[in-house]
C-alpha cells in the first residue's frame, strides 16, 4: 500500500549527516549540460573497489527518471524507477535555475540536491544535519582556530604555538587575527578541560 517513498524504509537515523548519503546536485548536472530533454547518462558510487549503488537518468522536458540500483552490507540488490520532477526559476542576470521537487510521498519541497537511501529524496525527509552542526561548539572553535592559523600561513594544529606575522599584512589586521584566534583557543582549552573533569567524575564513581 502507499506509494514510492511511503513507508519508512527511507526514514533513517536522525544522527545522520549529508555525508553519509550519496548525493545528486541539479546545479551540477545543469552546469555539465545533461538537463537537456533527451539526455541519457549515468552514476555509480563504490565503497572499497565494490559499486554499492548506480542511477540511469533519462531526462524529460519537467521531469527526469530515476532507475536506481542499491544495496548495503552486501544485501540484496534493490531496483526503484521513479520520475523527479523539475521547478524553474529566473535568474536575475537572465536565464532559469533548475531545481528538484522532493519525490519523497507527503513532500514536494524544492531543493538542489537529493541524498540517496532507500529513494532519493531531500535532507528533511531524511532529517540530516550538515556535518558542522554535528560539531561540539568547542569543535567549532578549534575549526575556527584552525582557519585563522591557514590565513596566517602557521603550521596547522594549535598545539604547534604561534607564528610570525605574515609579510605585506597590515598590524591591525593581524591584530584582529591574533585576538579572533586567541578567544577560539580559549574555548578549546575550556573544553578540553570539561572533557577531561567529566571523564574524570566518571572514572571515580
Amino acid at each position: 500500500m502507499g506509494g514510492m517513498g511511503s513507508g519508512r524504509h527511507w526514514h533513517y537515523g536522525a544522527n545522520d549527516t549529508t555525508d553519509d548519503y550519496r548525493a545528486i546536485d541539479v546545479r551540477r548536472w545543469q552546469r555539465e549540460g545533461l538537463l537537456i530533454a533527451g539526455c541519457v547518462f549515468g552514476r555509480q558510487w563504490s565503497r572499497n573497489g565494490e559499486v554499492t549503488a548506480s542511477i540511469q537518468v533519462r531526462v524529460e522536458t519537467d521531469r527526469l527518471w530515476l532507475i536506481y540500483r542499491h544495496r548495503s552490507g552486501g544485501g540484496e540488490w534493490k531496483d526503484e524507477n521513479y520520475p523527479v520532477w523539475f521547478e524553474r526559476t529566473a535568474c536575475n542576470l537572465g536565464g532559469q535555475r533548475l531545481w528538484f521537487r522532493c519525490p519523497a510521498r507527503g513532500c514536494n519541497r524544492r531543493v538542489a540536491i537529493l541524498y540517496g537511501g532507500g529513494i532519493f529524496a531531500c535532507r528533511h525527509c531524511y532529517k540530516l544535519a550538515y556535518p558542522s552542526q554535528r560539531e561540539t561548539w568547542d569543535g567549532r572553535a578549534r575549526i575556527r582556530a584552525d582557519r585563522i592559523r591557514a590565513r596566517l600561513g602557521w603550521e596547522p594544529g594549535i598545539l604547534n604555538g604561534d607564528g610570525l606575522k605574515p609579510k605585506g599584512m597590515h598590524w591591525r589586521t593581524f591584530a584582529r587575527l591574533l585576538a579572533e584566534y586567541e578567544a577560539n583557543v580559549e574555548q578549546v582549552a575550556e573544553g578540553m578541560a570539561s572533557w577531561t573533569g567529566l571523564k574524570r567524575l566518571r572514572q571515580s564513581k
